[in-house]
């Protein structure tokens, strides 16, 4: 690329994205867990559990 304020904008970007990786490397596990995911695996573990009560 050109030397350009676009360019000077891309490299602030990309050094905040550098950033935010290495912030949140440590605590990956608490930002990938969702609501969605936690309730489908309640819904089958219910499923399961009243599937083993009924044996």
């Amino acid at each position: 690329m050109k030397p350009s304020a676009y360019y000077d904008r891309l490299v602030d970007v990309m050094e905040e994205l550098v950033k935010f990786t290495l912030l949140t490397r440590d605590v990956s596990d608490h930002l990938t867990d969702r609501y969605s995911e936690r309730k489908e695996s309640a819904a089958a573990l219910e499923a399961r559990v009243k599937l083993m009560q009924a044996v």
